[in-house]
């Protein structure tokens, strides 16, 4: 028992009791009536050919217009207004283009020099079968046409900038 409730009297207890079963069951007759305005009202709108996805596209519709006609809505919608046409905004958005524009373009010519590479490789004989004995050894791998053609492709790259 709460400390609130050891205060009450007995009398104070039992009307609260009494109080809160009327409340309880207004709310029940309330929710039967508000049951069956719900099916009337969906009875009209079958009547009237009104689907429950109109229905629904409605209530958005003019959620959304009342949103937009919000004080809050209205602040922040110009506040970005401002942001958007300010100097350091478009500095920025313009230096993310070119930006944007640049790395494009760098891996577009990556890729078609790996795939130039590749088709190349494609007309290579197949290796054999391992040796166990031989190994490849550093200098040599420096010196394949693959790594110079990687080698020069990544220059090119940094070159363009």
């Amino acid at each position: 028992m709460s400390r609130a409730a050891a205060e009450l009297s007995q009398d104070e207890a039992e009307n609260l009791r009494i109080e809160l079963t009327k409340v309880e069951d207004e709310i029940h007759t309330l929710r039967q009536a508000l049951l069956t305005k719900e099916r009337a009202a969906s009875e009209i709108r079958r009547q009237l050919g009104l689907s429950p996805l109109g229905c629904i596209r409605q209530n958005l519709s003019q959620s959304w217009e009342s949103v937009q006609s919000s004080a809050p809505y209205q602040t922040a919608s110009a506040t970005l207004d401002d942001i958007s046409h300010s100097d350091v905004y478009l500095r920025t958005r313009d230096g993310l283009s070119h930006a944007g524009d640049v790395t494009s373009s760098a891996l577009s010519n990556m890729g078609v020099a790996i795939t130039r590479r590749l088709a190349g490789m494609r007309s290579l004989p197949l290796p054999g079968p391992p040796r166990m004995h031989h190994h490849i050894s550093v200098p040599t791998l420096r010196h394949s046409p693959v790594l110079r053609s990687l080698e020069e492709m990544v220059n090119s790259v940094k070159l363009r900038r």
